[in-house]
């Protein structure tokens, strides 16, 4: 096929199938006697490629390994990369959707009757500034990929601060404080290797968990298949608004810092229906952090949280046992 055939038969133009070709994601045969180009099926098939992930937002730069591992048949490395864009996409979304809520609230103060003061965009652009900066700065700085296979015995035996003995008993009162019904959706937010999700699936919920490792969400998915698992964290969770009858975080939160937490808050409470039920077990300590920034154990400042919620109007019940160790749960109006 000559570029025009090829270009009408995908609806494409000419001029974006010679770009395609300067980047090197496809490379028709030439003829020798004149330079034409001539496409193949091989070439077609790469085109309508390009053209369905450029549709659904790819880069043009993460294209090319997608091609290739889609044509060697690695089906594995092909879905690991469509969920890390999917976990990008949203994360996006999430971020545009908040730029777009500020310049609302920037429009409707400048049309009040006192107008807009360069201090009001500023607070308000700043806000904004402040919540890129937090999803910016998260990073995994225990290295969950690696510790997913060991993560279940180092919970269990984290015995000097008593929370192996507690972790059963502190998951089995969220799974009494969340009562699911039978078909509830229900979202585990950082579920790691899946022990409450898995623990509220046989309670008759529908199931769904995010975590940032993948290696997590291996090992979750082999000890609870009937979990629903995508790739993603708290600060952009990768569901649509309103779609979980609960939601529920166990020995997640600890690990965020600054502006995270109210970010992360946000964020389940956007994906909770009203009405619904959050519940979050961790090991709290009000105003403090472990002095160790690394440990599994850190402790969490539960202050932020609950006037966030409370503000919402959520009904607060607060449960802390020894050691720090608690559960919080929050009914959304």
């Amino acid at each position: 096929m000559k570029i025009k055939e090829i270009a009408d038969r995908l609806d494409v133009s000419a001029r974006a199938i010679r770009f395609y070709e300067q980047k090197g994601l496809v490379q028709p045969a030439k003829e020798s006697a004149n330079g034409y180009r001539t496409f193949s099926e091989e070439d077609a098939w790469k085109l309508q490629t390009i053209v369905s992930l450029k549709e659904i937002g790819f880069r043009l730069n993460d294209i090319a390994p997608v091609l290739r591992n889609i044509r060697s048949g690695d089906g594995e490395a092909v879905l690991e990369f469509l969920e890390a864009q999917r976990s990008a996409m949203y994360a996006r979304w999430v971020e545009t959707r908040q730029m777009i809520e500020t310049l609302e609230r920037v429009i409707e103060r400048a049309s009040g009757e006192e107008g807009l003061s360069g201090t009001d965009l500023a607070e308000m652009a700043e806000g904004v500034k402040q919540l890129k900066a937090a999803r910016a700065d998260w990073k995994d700085m225990w290295n969950y990929d690696v510790l997913a296979e060991s993560f279940d015995r180092l919970a269990s035996e984290a015995g000097e601060t008593g929370f192996g003995a507690s972790y059963r008993p502190l998951l089995e009162l969220a799974a009494q404080r969340i009562a699911p019904a039978s078909g509830e959706r229900g979202l585990d937010a950082g579920t790691g290797t899946g022990n409450l999700a898995g623990l509220l699936a046989s309670r008759g919920a529908r199931m769904a968990g995010i975590d940032q490792s993948r290696e997590m969400l291996r090992r979750c998915n082999s000890k609870y298949p009937e979990v629903e698992t995508k790739l993603g964290n708290v600060l952009a969770i990768p569901y649509f608004d309103s779609t979980f009858h609960f939601v529920a975080s166990s020995f997640a939160l600890q690990h965020l810092h600054g502006r995270q937490l109210p970010a992360a808050i946000q964020e389940m409470d956007r994906v909770l229906r009203p009405g619904g039920r959050m519940v979050i077990v961790d090991r709290f300590h009000e105003g403090a952090r472990s002095a160790h920034p690394k440990s599994m154990l850190r402790a969490a400042d539960p202050l932020p949280l609950l006037e966030r919620l409370e503000a919402w109007g959520y009904e607060i019940r607060k449960e802390l046992l020894e050691d720090s160790l608690g559960v919080i749960t929050a009914n959304k109006p």
